[in-house]
C-alpha cells in the first residue's frame, strides 16, 4: 500500500468521522505466503459492508468485510485468522475469531479490526441545576451532549432531535409534552422526563401516547439510587441510559447488511454494491469472487444442455 493510499484512507476515515458514520479499520498484522496482502496493509468497512483499501485479496476480503460489520456491531475489536480450506483445524481464543476460507489456494492472514463508532448523541433540554449536571455528567461519560435552553427550542423545531440516541427534558415545568413530543416525532429511542412519579404520569397521560410511544418514554428518568442533588440525579438517569445503550443496544449501528450464502463455495457474504451477481430462472444468486461467479454460470450452462 502506497503512502498516496495510506493518506487517500486516512482523508476517508476523518471525512466519516465528521459525518458520524460507524466504521472499521482492518489492518494487516501477519501474512503467511502465499498471500496478496503484506503487514501493514489496510481497509475501511462501514456498517453496510462498503469496503475500501485493501486487506488481502477478494476471497479474504469478503471474510474482512463480515467480521468487521460484526465488530461494528458489537463494538468490540477483533483478531481476524483467515486460513485456507485445507487447513488445520485452529483454536478459538478470546477477542480473536478463525475464517477457513474455501476460496484460498494457501497462505493464511491474520487481520486486527477496530471498530470506530461515533459517540452518541443526548439532547438535553432546559437551564435548571439538573440540566446542568446531566450535561457534565454526559461529556464525563464520553457522550456527544447538546444542550437547548427552554428559549432555543425553534432549534429543535427546525432540526428536531434527529440523530440523538436520547433527549433528557429538565426543564421543570413549561411545555414538557411539547418537548417529549418532538423528540417522538423525531425517533428517538430514549425520552427522559425529569419529574416526581405523579407528576411524570400525569404529563404522559395527557398526551394520548400510543403503547409504543409510552415505552419510549422514562419518568421520572434515572435508575432509584436515591439520589437528591442534581450530580446524584445525573448519575442516576446516565445509570438507566448507559444500560439502554450497552445492555439494550438502542444506539445501534444502523440497517444491517444483507448476508447470502455463496452457491459454490459456501462462504457466507455481505450484499454490497460491488458483490458479483447473477440472475437466472431460479432467482437471484451473490457470490464471493468472479470466479465463483463465472463456475455458477458454467455449471448452468452445463446443466441446461445436458437436459436439452
Amino acid at each position: 500500500m502506497t503512502p498516496d493510499d495510506r493518506r487517500s484512507l486516512a482523508e476517508l476515515a476523518a471525512d466519516y468521522a465528521g459525518q458520524r458514520i460507524p466504521f472499521a479499520h482492518a489492518t494487516v498484522v501477519r501474512a503467511a505466503q502465499p498471500t496478496s496482502a503484506h503487514p501493514g496493509d489496510h481497509a475501511l468497512v462501514t456498517a453496510d459492508g462498503r469496503m475500501d483499501g485493501f486487506a488481502g485479496g477478494q476471497c479474504a476480503a469478503e471474510s474482512v468485510r463480515l467480521a468487521a460489520v460484526d465488530a461494528i456491531t458489537e463494538g468490540q475489536g477483533v483478531l481476524l485468522r483467515i486460513l485456507p480450506g485445507d487447513a488445520e483445524p485452529y483454536p478459538e481464543a478470546p477477542g480473536a475469531r478463525v475464517a477457513v476460507n474455501p476460496c484460498l489456494s494457501g497462505g493464511a492472514l491474520e487481520i486486527f479490526i477496530e471498530p470506530v463508532l461515533p459517540p452518541p448523541v443526548v439532547h438535553v433540554v432546559g437551564e435548571t441545576p439538573i440540566a446542568r449536571a446531566v450535561v457534565d455528567q454526559g461529556r464525563l461519560l464520553g457522550f456527544d451532549i447538546a444542550q437547548v435552553g427552554v428559549d432555543e427550542l425553534e432549534v429543535a423545531d427546525r432540526d428536531g432531535f434527529g440523530g440523538a440516541v436520547a433527549a433528557i427534558v429538565a426543564t421543570h415545568g413549561g411545555d414538557e409534552s411539547g418537548m417529549i413530543r418532538r423528540a417522538l416525532d423525531s425517533g428517538v429511542p430514549f425520552v427522559g422526563l425529569v419529574a416526581s412519579r405523579k407528576r411524570g404520569a400525569a404529563v404522559l397521560d395527557a398526551m394520548g401516547l400510543t403503547t409504543a410511544e409510552r415505552e419510549r418514554v422514562h419518568t421520572p428518568v434515572g435508575l432509584d439510587i436515591g439520589a437528591r442533588t442534581p450530580a446524584e440525579i445525573a448519575l442516576s438517569v446516565f445509570a438507566e441510559l448507559v444500560a439502554a445503550v450497552r445492555r439494550d443496544g438502542i444506539a445501534g449501528s444502523g440497517a444491517a447488511a444483507r448476508r447470502e450464502i455463496d452457491p459454490i463455495c459456501g462462504m457466507t457474504i455481505l450484499v454490497a454494491d460491488d458483490t458479483p451477481e447473477h440472475v437466472d430462472d431460479t432467482g437471484r444468486h451473490w457470490f464471493c469472487c468472479k470466479g465463483c461467479r463465472d463456475t455458477f454460470i458454467a455449471r448452468s450452462a452445463g446443466g441446461l444442455q445436458a437436459a436439452r
